[in-house]
């Protein structure tokens, strides 16, 4: 059913439950004010009575007369009565000892007619007179009748006519959202820089447009990051796979000797391994961008990793005239996966060996900070990041200079790969640059405490995910 309807009816019936309550109401103290007026008629008739029984001191003879009067005595004797009232009592038990302490007025059939009566007693001669007055109510009860035809006549119209401006209010307000659904349903992958007129007025459906705007930002932006990646990827898979192909044809041709055989079929083999890393690696960041478990969570030393890490670099650094040296207490320890935090640690000495100046310390330091975590950072000497990098170091196949090679500059992963690895165990990465020169890149991990590890929960949920 849709809104609009769903709104105008909700607002008849609302509307038809309010209109009831009020008529109701409004009978009711009709009803009520009419027996007032006809109470105050009975009292001046009482009052009547009184003075014609003080001044002939004798009960009156009461003859044929439309009016109702009786004349009782505090036992309940009949006195006088009219034709009308007849002889049987007006009054139950109950309304005779209220009329003896005071006063009563009810309504009541008398004679087959709905009559309101009054009853209260007089003096007469000494002693008191029981008097009951009254009236036919057939005027107040046209009155009112005539009141509740109006009402049950008029209330539907009433609530037609509220439904109906309900219908078109309801419409005027939602005109903006359909043209807002207009909008959107037009929006199409290929036009993703599209956005939805957003109303100026300042309401909720203005914020509803905002918000489905921001929504669509956010999806432009992931769709064109995918859509680069898969350009990105597909220009780092070709180079090798091209290498691959050639090298695989100069192999083919006839008469090449045994060692350019060989020579071409390491090439080849190289290229193969280069392929087989990118593709973990971008398995790796899909993993994690799915929020798939890839960790295999344990408690380690945290300067065994790093040393091990260090040594694993030493032959590449010293080739480069470089020197990788671990600042890191002993009994410093977390929770993580040793095989991906050693393959964050590599990229990041593989990054800083490359980039390192001839004679120069690329220095791996862990520290505990205050806020229950371990930093590990790693820092060169080299020419660090250009400012603009910065924001986006870790953004995938970005490289600090786009004019390297890909021998010289990588696949532009690295630095993704650490971040993703960092953010799975719970922590973050940061990039920056020394003072004086030289770029660092830090790595945040939960600490591993006596009463366990942040991490602990998250690790052993990974690990029987696996």
């Amino acid at each position: 059913m849709p809104l609009r309807l769903r709104l105008a009816m909700l607002f008849a019936l609302g509307t038809a439950v309010v209109l009831a309550a009020a008529a109701l109401a409004f009978v009711l103290q009709l009803r009520v004010s009419l027996d007032a007026s006809v109470d105050a008629g009975l009292r001046t008739r009482v009052r009547a009575v009184a003075d014609e029984l003080a001044s002939e001191g004798t009960l009156p003879q009461l003859g044929p007369t439309a009016q109702i009067v009786q004349l009782r005595a505090p036992d309940g004797r009949l006195l006088a009565s009219s034709p009308v009232a007849g002889t049987q009592s007006l009054l139950d038990a109950t309304q005779r000892q209220r009329a003896l302490a005071g006063q009563v007025s009810f309504t009541t059939t008398v004679s087959g007619a709905r009559s309101r009566l009054l009853a209260t007693t007089v003096p007469v001669g000494g002693q008191r007179v029981l008097v009951v007055v009254g009236t036919a109510s057939d005027v107040s009860d046209a009155a009112v009748d005539r009141v509740e035809t109006a009402l049950v006549v008029g209330g539907p119209p009433a609530v037609l006519l509220a439904g109906t401006g309900a219908w078109l209010l309801a419409g005027a307000a939602l005109r903006p959202v359909e043209r807002m659904r207009r909008q959107a349903a037009d929006i199409s992958d290929r036009d993703t820089g599209r956005r939805l007129a957003v109303p100026s007025t300042r309401d909720e459906i203005a914020a509803l447009g905002a918000t489905i705007n921001g929504l669509l930002a956010r999806l432009q932006e992931a769709l064109e990051r995918e859509r680069s990646f898969v350009a990105d990827a597909g220009h780092e898979l070709r180079t090798p796979l091209a290498i691959l192909r050639a090298e695989l044809e100069l192999a083919a041709r006839p008469g090449r000797s045994r060692e350019a055989l060989v020579e071409a079929v390491n090439h080849a083999g190289e290229e193969t391994d280069r392929l087989i890393r990118l593709a973990e690696d971008l398995l790796l960041l899909a993993r994690a961008d799915n929020a798939q478990p890839f960790l295999r969570p344990v408690p380690l030393v945290l300067v065994d990793l790093l040393g091990a890490a260090a040594r694993g670099a030493g032959a590449r650094a010293t080739a480069r005239g470089v020197t990788v040296a671990v600042h890191s207490p002993a009994a410093l320890t977390v929770v993580a996966d040793p095989d991906r935090l050693r393959q964050a640690v590599d990229n990041l000495l593989d990054n800083a060996t490359r980039h390192a100046p001839s004679g120069s310390v690329v220095e791996i330091t862990a520290t505990a900070n205050s806020t229950g975590m371990i930093t590990v950072e790693v820092a060169d000497r080299g020419p660090g990041f250009p400012m603009e990098f910065l924001p986006t170091a870790f953004e995938r196949f970005h490289r600090a200079d786009a004019a390297r090679t890909r021998d010289g500059g990588g696949t532009g992963l690295g630095l993704s790969i650490v971040a993703a690895i960092t953010e799975a165990h719970g922590g973050r990465a940061t990039v920056g640059n020394r003072p004086g020169g030289g770029a660092t890149v830090t790595l945040e991990l939960p600490a591993r405490t006596d009463g366990g590890s942040p991490l602990a929960g998250r690790a052993m949920g990974s690990l029987r995910s696996q």
